[in-house]
């Protein structure tokens, strides 16, 4: 039985035609894409009515010790894949992912190199109505219009005239390769930090 059709139709035709739109399109922005079955049966299961604040083994509402057994088994996960001490699989969202990642390495008024919103940026990579380009010196490099790649002539130029603390290496609705290496070697000329935001495409 399908409880959404029968208790909310008019949500119901929504979700059909969401199904609908995304079969029949071709979605170029790499973070809506298809999610997996597997994934899809987990987050529509029961373990999304239980609270889990806190970490596990150390929760502040009791009855976590399952939801403990699946979070250890992804940060476990995360750590191997990565070859890392260290894993926190808890995301509140990648804004503020971001903005703690601007914390840590900057101070209000350091400038900051990140890609044009309108040439597949992202709206924390200081756009002026979030908190990133309300506390920082953002300058913002584009696509060529012939290729539609990321100019890096105009990256390193804007690199050297601006000389940034950091430059951001990522984005939201660019759907082609970013080659990281020739963000380091502009990044490394100026002195400045390279972090590459890859959460739309990893």
């Amino acid at each position: 039985m399908n409880f959404i059709q029968a208790n909310d139709p008019d949500v119901w035709a929504a979700i059909s035609d969401e199904i609908n739109r995304q079969q029949d399109g071709l979605e170029m922005i790499a973070s809506e894409n298809y999610t997996s079955p597997a994934v899809m049966q987990a987050v529509g299961s029961v373990l999304t009515n239980k609270y889990a604040e806190g970490y596990p083994g150390r929760r502040y509402y009791g009855g976590c010790e399952h939801v403990d057994v699946v979070e250890t088994l992804a940060r476990d996960r995360a750590k191997e894949l990565f070859g890392a001490e260290f894993a926190n699989v808890q995301p509140h969202s990648g804004a503020q992912a971001n903005t703690a990642v601007f914390l840590a390495l900057l101070e209000p008024g350091d400038c900051v190199l990140g890609l044009d919103l309108a040439h597949g940026g992202h709206l924390t990579h200081g756009m002026k109505l979030n908190i990133s380009g309300m506390l920082y010196d953002f300058h913002a490099y584009q696509t060529r219009k012939e290729d539609h790649r990321i100019d890096f002539d105009q990256v390193a130029s804007l690199a050297r005239e601006h000389k940034p603390k950091l430059i951001i290496a990522g984005a939201s609705a660019y759907p082609r390769e970013i080659p990281h290496a020739k963000f380091r070697e502009i990044a490394d000329e100026v002195g400045a930090k390279l972090w590459v935001d890859m959460a739309h495409f990893a």
